[in-house]
């Protein structure tokens, strides 16, 4: 597939990188010179510079064959000319990044495909939305809805007092048959490794477990593993960037009491006027003692979205040894992930990884409706619609071809969500969440086109 990608900045480079993985043809464009020469030594690329909205650059990089175009400048306007251009010279699928969310609401009543432009994707909205969705689910670390909550994927570690901790999957699933929630992925305590879950597979103490759960599993999960989903009410955030403003005013329309710290005066007034729901506070959200004054031991939530990881995920340690219930921090180096999990930090938000989720799911083959990829796992989540032409189409679940390392986590069927087994049919117009190893991939796809 030939992918042109309109930025270099982190979301550009880092989708260029994740790209360049996949034995992509990748074409990076950006005006700055110093981006582009960072991205051509490191990454397998051809990188053009100059103006991303400039027609004759548009066809040096051959537009005109372009499978995929993904604008993601930080200016929002070049990003919905640019597409509109690469469309109209011949470029197959674009994807715009905006960051006036009012956009996606309205694209339908706007039309904006009519433009040229299939899809739009804001980093930063997504954020926010991971942001309330880790509050909704409080006792896991991660956590992805499909169709509204009809699947919910969910990630935990498992402690000494989960009851199935020491048993095979086979020997768990005889003793709680009637349990809405399946493992889909593991990860051994001090491991870099991704396992799939087998009927043999043992559950030991300190894996990392995601689960696929239908209405109900989440609440099972907690009490057999022996943890609580506490309700949220109280919450604190942590700068007053685009995602904090977001999730302020999310989490404030829902019913939260919510506490705003920002440093600049000018942004923190403007909150203030646009969030009269929202307590905003200016000053330095790291100072301890103005955290202990703003009484942060009594907050069942504190959110930390400044523009410093290392802030953010320091900020989020004082948070939890002030008694804290869940703490959530906004990261941009990858590599923090298993870090701030093992000092216990609950959730991890990563603009450039969301981003590339949502837009990944255009380069699979078959009809990938949604796709996830497993936090610090070599492992795909995602969702596909079942074509009457699907290999998977008409047939028992046991009787399906499907690679070892790769499993179905549920069915979604009119809207509701299944555990689905091996004695299940698939039928056509079903959602069928799939979790696979990247090798296994492509095996996966073939099931579906």
């Amino acid at each position: 597939m030939k992918i042109i990608i309109a930025g270099a900045g982190e979301v550009g480079f880092h989708l260029a990188k994740l790209l360049s993985y996949e034995s992509q043809e990748i074409t990076l464009i950006d005006i700055d010179k110093e981006s582009l020469a960072y991205a051509d030594a490191h990454l397998d690329i051809k990188v053009i510079k100059g103006d991303t909205t400039s027609i004759s650059i548009l066809k040096e990089a051959r537009v005109n064959n372009c499978d995929l175009f993904i604008a993601v400048t930080a200016i929002e306007t070049t990003n919905i000319t640019v597409c509109v251009l690469a469309k109209q010279l011949g470029a197959k699928r674009t994807i715009a990044r905006i960051s006036n969310t009012e956009f996606i609401n309205y694209k339908d009543e706007v039309g904006f495909t009519k433009f040229g432009i299939d899809e739009l994707i804001s980093p930063e909205a997504l954020a926010a939305a991971e942001i309330k969705l880790s509050l909704k689910q409080s006792s896991f670390n991660d956590t992805y809805e499909f169709e509204g909550g009809a699947l919910t994927m969910v990630g935990l570690t498992l402690s000494r007092s989960a009851s199935f901790v020491g048993k095979t999957v086979k020997e768990a699933a005889k003793i709680f048959p009637e349990i809405h929630f399946v493992p889909i992925a593991i990860q051994r305590f001090g491991t870099q490794y991704t396992i799939i879950p087998r009927g043999n597979t043992e559950f030991k103490r300190g894996d990392n477990v995601v689960f696929v759960t239908s209405e109900g599993g989440a609440e099972e999960l907690c009490r057999l593993t022996g943890k609580s989903n506490s309700d949220i009410k109280n919450v604190m955030i942590l700068g007053g960037s685009q995602i904090g403003y977001k999730s302020a005013r999310d989490l404030s329309d829902k019913g939260f009491n919510v506490k705003l710290f920002e440093e600049n005066k000018e942004r923190a007034f403007e909150i203030a006027d646009d969030l009269p729901n929202v307590l905003v506070i200016h000053s330095d959200g790291r100072n301890v003692d103005l955290l202990d004054e703003e009484n942060i031991s009594d907050m069942d939530a504190f959110i930390a979205v400044a523009g410093n990881s290392e802030t953010n995920i320091m900020s989020c340690l004082v948070a939890k040894s002030k008694g804290v219930k869940k703490t959530v921090a906004l990261v941009e180096n990858m590599d923090y992930f298993e870090l701030s999990h093992s000092v216990g930090i609950e959730t991890l938000i990563n603009k450039k990884l969301l981003a590339a989720n949502n837009i990944f799911r255009y380069i699979r083959k078959g009809e990938v409706v949604a796709m996830t990829k497993l936090s610090n796992m070599n492992a795909e989540l995602l969702e596909f619609e079942v074509k009457p032409t699907s290999a998977i189409c008409n047939k028992y679940i046991k009787d399906v071809d499907f690679p070892r390392s790769a499993i179905i986590g549920g069915v979604i069927r009119n809207g509701l969500g299944v555990i689905a087994l091996g004695d299940f049919k698939i039928r056509e117009g079903d959602r069928v969440v799939v979790c696979s190893l990247l090798k296994s991939i492509k095996g996966v796809e073939k099931l579906f086109r």
